[in-house]
């Protein structure tokens, strides 16, 4: 929700490279504190996976996503991320070797379908971003940009599963975030937004809300993913990620004052349904 009303002010571009400065920021700080410093120890190879687990993660995918939230608008781009749960399943499996059990693939299904149910209410197919309707062309490429979105995510996931191993998490989020940081730089050069980035950075309103997003989402919400799939399957740890568009329900209703339809509430009870199946 801070990340929505400061993408607002200043445009994803802007958002997504001061949000990993500001989350770097953060995880320096924690490490040098509470780990072996400012500068993460790591392997060769775990510097190598999880550095590509950043650039697939946070760059090309989210790069795909924001584009496809322009082209066909937010609620059809997270409708085909409710795709991640599976598609990182599958990765995981080819990967790595993860097998999910039968009661594990139905807590799964169940899960994703409760967040469909979430997300599909104030879905218009005809409508894409800003109000436009949206034509066969469009629709087609926003619709394979948002499932590149998701299998950057999940890719992103199962990558940083492979590289971290036994290493802390935060210092292995801080690697992925380096790797965030230096690739958006790298486009923001290529599309020539520097001028841009610096109205945004003396946006103060905006960068309060980004500070905030930073602190509960890359410091400590890609920390405690790489924590989780530390220790469960990949699959399981992504279809429990899924969950934000049932989670932001409550702070919806309390802090916007939007009105909830009862299909949304049967939605997130079908989810959390699901998700007992997984402590079975």
């Amino acid at each position: 929700m801070a990340f929505e009303s400061a993408g607002k002010r200043v445009g994803a571009l802007s958002l997504n490279l001061i949000r990993l400065v500001i989350g770097l920021v953060f995880l320096s700080l924690y490490n040098a504190v509470f780990n072996d410093g400012f500068f993460p120890t790591a392997t060769g190879y775990q510097w190598f996976w999880l550095t590509l687990s950043g650039v697939v993660g946070f760059v090309l995918g989210d790069l795909f996503l924001f584009r496809a939230f322009i082209l066909i608008g937010a609620r059809i781009s997270m409708l085909i991320m409710a795709l991640v749960p599976p598609i990182t399943a599958l990765i995981g499996w080819i990967t790595l070797g993860e097998v999910l059990t039968g009661v594990e693939f139905l807590g799964m299904g169940i899960t994703t379908l409760g967040i469909v149910m979430v997300i599909s209410t104030k879905l218009d197919i005809k409508k894409g971003a800003f109000g436009k309707t949206l034509k066969a062309g469009p629709l087609l490429l926003g619709s394979i940009l948002a499932l590149g979105g998701a299998i950057g995510q999940a890719a992103g996931l199962v990558l940083s599963k492979k590289g971290m191993q036994s290493m802390n998490p935060f210092e292995a989020t801080q690697i992925r975030i380096m790797a965030g940081v230096v690739g958006f730089s790298i486009v923001i050069t290529l599309f020539k937004r520097w001028k841009h980035l610096l109205g945004a950075i003396k946006d103060l309103k905006a960068m309060k809300f980004m500070t905030l997003g930073s602190f509960t989402g890359p410091f400590l919400g890609v920390s405690f993913s790489l924590l989780a799939v530390q220790h469960t399957d990949t699959g399981v740890a992504a279809t429990l990620m899924a969950l934000t568009p049932v989670m932001i329900i409550p702070p919806a209703i309390l802090l916007n004052r939007e009105r909830i339809k009862i299909i949304e509430i049967i939605g997130a009870i079908v989810s959390i349904g699901g998700v007992a199946l997984f402590f079975l």
